[in-house]
């Protein structure tokens, strides 16, 4: 389990939404950036899980809470949903056409903050944590796990990847990834395309290298919903999944929920 925190107290928490100096509703500020997050409604027994959430383009955390499906799905997970907010209209990582230039370090530095807030002001176990992200967001959670893969049980990309092709190295050992994409998606294509100065990279590329990084070899297909899977496993126990679905470039909260269930079923949570 990874940085599972073994707190001595068993924290129990009525979620009235304004009882607390942040929430849904409200940002909570860490510096100049913030996040917003939602425990799940009723009684909350801790500490509890949490899904660390990545907006698309020009996205924000206060949109992802105005996503009802979302948000109630997580809740009845009994889980936490965190919001990310990216520091520009987008995520400032490796080749995104407009901070070519950017290392993603700012993003990273912010993710850290961010856990730590959050496990001080509430009841977050921080070995029970999912990164997850559609589009520009799925391309913030391949980033992150290929530079934080310890601070995190698994990771859900939908629709997005790396810029320009997976980097050189990443951060080991690897972690558990799902990664869901349309095989029509038209806006993040399965093969990439050029954006400006930059492109998308393909998401084989991705696969592959993460497939070599963490010694991952098949395990199996499997169909849930209109998913088709190929998963991958490794002697780790780690999973790594690519999971198509024949639409085009598009988000359904049940995505978020199935990646979850896929790495406690694998054991990660």
């Amino acid at each position: 389990m990874r940085h599972l925190r073994i707190l001595p107290v068993l924290f129990v928490l009525f979620w009235t939404g304004g009882a607390l100096a942040c929430g849904p509703e409200t940002d909570c500020r860490i510096g100049d950036r913030h996040y917003r997050i939602a425990l799940p409604e009723g009684q909350v027994e801790g500490p509890i899980g949490a899904i660390i959430y990545a907006h698309g383009y020009r996205g924000s955390a206060a949109a992802v809470m105005r996503n009802a499906n979302l948000r109630r799905m997580v809740s009845d997970m009994g889980l936490a949903l965190i919001a990310l907010k990216s520091g520009d209209d987008d995520w400032v990582i490796p080749s995104s056409p407009s901070h070519m230039e950017a290392d993603g370090s700012v993003e990273y530095r912010y993710v850290e903050a961010v856990i730590e807030d959050a496990a001080r002001r509430f009841p977050i176990d921080t070995g029970r944590l999912m990164a997850a992200g559609f589009s520009a967001g799925g391309m913030m959670v391949w980033n992150l796990a290929c530079t934080m893969p310890d601070r995190f049980a698994g990771f859900a990309a939908i629709a997005g990847t790396f810029w320009k092709g997976p980097p050189e190295s990443c951060e080991t050992p690897a972690a558990s990834v799902v990664h869901i994409h349309g095989r029509s998606d038209p806006t993040v294509p399965l093969e990439g395309r050029p954006i400006r100065e930059t492109w998308q990279g393909k998401v084989s590329e991705s696969m592959d290298m993460y497939e070599h990084l963490g010694g991952f070899s098949p395990a199996g297909d499997l169909t849930e919903g209109d998913l088709e899977c190929q998963s991958r496993r490794n002697p780790r126990g780690e999973i790594l999944e690519l999971c198509l679905h024949p639409g085009g470039h598009s988000f359904r909260s049940s995505y978020v929920k199935f990646a979850w269930e896929r790495l406690h079923a694998a054991g990660q949570l």
